[in-house]
C-alpha cells in the first residue's frame, strides 16, 4: 500500500506542521486540473491555511484544491544566454 502524501494532502501536512505560504498549484475541482491548468494558465497562489474545508491564500482567495510546487529561479544557462 502507498500511503505517500502527495496533492492537497501534502499541502495540508505541510500546513499541519508550521509551514507558511506554500506555493501550489490550485483549482476548484481536483488536484489534476490544478495541475493540468498549468500548461495554459497561471493558476499559482501562496497557501497559509486550511480551514472549514478550503485553502486561503494570500490574497484571501479560497481554493479547494491546492498541490505544492517547486518554484525556482532560472539560471542564465537554462534561459540559453
Amino acid at each position: 500500500m502507498n500511503n505517500k502524501l502527495t496533492g492537497s494532502d501534502l499541502t495540508r501536512a505541510m500546513l499541519n506542521r508550521g509551514d507558511k505560504e506554500i506555493w501550489c498549484a490550485v483549482a476548484d475541482t481536483s488536484d489534476k486540473e490544478a495541475m493540468s491548468d498549468q500548461v495554459n494558465n497561471d493558476f499559482t497562489a501562496r497557501i497559509v491555511s486550511f480551514d472549514n474545508g478550503s485553502f486561503l491564500c494570500t490574497s484571501g482567495t479560497e481554493w479547494l484544491f491546492a498541490v505544492p510546487i517547486k518554484i525556482v529561479e532560472l539560471t542564465q544557462v537554462e534561459a540559453g544566454l
